[in-house]
């Protein structure tokens, strides 16, 4: 069964952050999982790259729009290798491709749009048309840019949106198209019932140049919003494409809490528009604070991910933002707290469990193994917990095991068994020991790759083969200042 995971594609007037370091992931482990099932994998991401905001950046740098869109795409594709992110498509809406396929999109949704006067409220900084409900519910100003919301008048495109809100209800209800968690299922369900309006899904040309054409119609651009939401067709060739014949409906979507409208009421629209079936789930993870502070420039505590993993490492970046940021909530995030889930959860519990098994091993048998026994452990609410993106259920359930092997190894004490030459029963002890490990390793796979690698590297063989060092050595960050990251690589 084929298996296709997306996450948003951010818009490049900004360099990369951590938010959006952790929606890499969290594909990234649906990928994973996908793929060690035996699926035929696509995972696709991107960068949005039309619109007022990357035209008015380039200006401000003496950039052409491309040129700087070029730039900061490039970041993206550098923050993927960084976070060790094993993503097949990399989409950019300035692809010659994704701007043909919009077009025939375009054509293809004729009979669902129309011309007219946009009246309304619209948010330059969300570069987002703005419902009067929504604009009141938040005082007429911006809660994500803090700005009040301006008045619009142009002649614009429309897309019959209202026409297709029973259907999108009914199936957002229903659970064919799955909302996770559920308190966001509710909040579109609330925006659904108070009525969803036909929206406009073209700007005038004169005052946003930077865009795709609209077909047939020289004087408008398609709406940045409108056009960015088809990256996750045309990225798998649509309307003609093998890829897209077999990998559509995604069977995830993840995006952040900011533009769930535009994913479960608009592009749920525009795909039963175009004939074709709702993705199975839509995942949505919240923000992320540092110190409990918003992220902003202006209060100098924006984090690049670069900063992190050249302190502690990949993994630990991995392990950190999928494990102690909630799945379902806002998380915050603090130097403090990355430093003792380095050192008490990954050093003193993964990294030792593997340290003293391994050495155990290598010191009471030569470090032959023997025969492994098949691991005993029901992992079935881990796997329950990855079909609901509860990634950080799934890595309690990985640490309990973790915990569950070192409280082992003290009432086993196999070095009491060596010393009483019960050899057949420290055998047992230390092969049991290998299994867990290894199993270990294959939950972890998904979440820690390079983690994983290791233990499978160490125990994998039946015979111990050692590694350099530990795997999480706590003496690199010992009186180390966290504003001063250094590489332990």
């Amino acid at each position: 069964m084929n298996y296709y995971v997306t996450t948003s594609i951010p818009y490049v007037n900004g360099e990369p952050h951590i938010g959006f370091g952790m929606e890499l992931l969290q594909a990234d482990v649906l990928a994973r999982a996908a793929r060690q099932q035996g699926k035929p994998v696509i995972f696709s991401t991107g960068t949005d790259e039309h619109g007022s905001k990357v035209a008015e950046k380039a200006a401000e740098l003496k950039l052409a729009p491309k040129q700087f869109a070029d730039q900061i795409s490039q970041q993206y594709r550098e923050l993927q290798k960084l976070l060790n992110v094993s993503n097949d498509r990399f989409i950019r809406t300035t692809d010659q491709g994704h701007e043909q396929r919009s077009g025939i999109i375009w054509k293809n949704l004729a009979k669902d749009i129309y011309k007219g006067k946009y009246v309304g409220l619209y948010c330059t900084g969300c570069e987002a048309f703005v419902a009067e409900a929504v604009a009141k519910e938040h005082k007429g100003v911006c809660p994500h840019h803090n700005k009040p919301y301006e008045s619009l008048e142009e002649d614009n495109h429309f897309f019959k949106l209202s026409k297709y809100a029973p259907q999108i209800q009914k199936a957002i209800e229903s659970g064919t198209f799955r909302i996770v968690p559920e308190t966001r299922k509710h909040e579109i369900l609330h925006v659904i019932k108070d009525g969803l309006e036909d929206i406009s899904i073209s700007r005038p040309k004169d005052k946003i140049a930077w865009g795709v054409p609209v077909p047939g119609d020289a004087t408008q651009v398609m709406y940045v919003w409108f056009e960015a939401l088809l990256n996750y067709i045309t990225v798998l060739g649509y309307p003609e494409h093998d890829d897209f014949k077999k990998f559509w409906p995604a069977n995830v979507q993840v995006i952040g809490k900011d533009i769930l409208r535009f994913h479960a009421a608009i592009w749920p629209g525009i795909l039963l528009g175009l004939g074709l079936p709702l993705p199975e789930q839509l995942y949505i993870h919240g923000f992320i604070t540092v110190a409990n502070q918003k992220i902003s420039k202006s209060l100098g505590n924006v984090i690049h991910p670069k900063e992190i993993v050249d302190k502690y490492g990949v993994d630990a970046f991995r392990y950190y933002f999928l494990r102690h940021i909630p799945s379902y909530e806002d998380g915050d995030f603090t130097w403090e707290r990355l430093e003792a889930a380095y050192n008490n959860e990954l050093a003193n519990e993964l990294g030792n469990a593997v340290q003293r098994t391994s050495a155990m091993i290598q010191r009471y048998q030569n470090g032959i193994i023997g025969d492994i026994p098949p691991s005993e452990h029901d992992t079935a609410k881990y796997w329950e917990a990855l079909e609901k993106c509860r990634f950080d259920r799934a890595l309690d359930e990985v640490w309990d095991q973790v915990r569950g092997l070192n409280q082992y190894i003290e009432e086993e004490k196999p070095w009491q068994l060596a010393k009483a030459k019960d050899d057949e029963h420290l055998r047992e002890v230390l092969a049991y020991l290998s299994s867990a490990l290894l199993q270990i390793a294959d939950l972890l796979e998904p979440f820690l790759p390079q983690t994983a690698l290791q233990i499978r590297h160490v125990f994998g063989e039946g015979v111990i083969r050692p590694t350099k060092g530990t795997l999480f050595p706590k003496e690199v960050h010992q009186a180390k200042s966290p504003s001063s990251p250094s590489s332990n690589a």
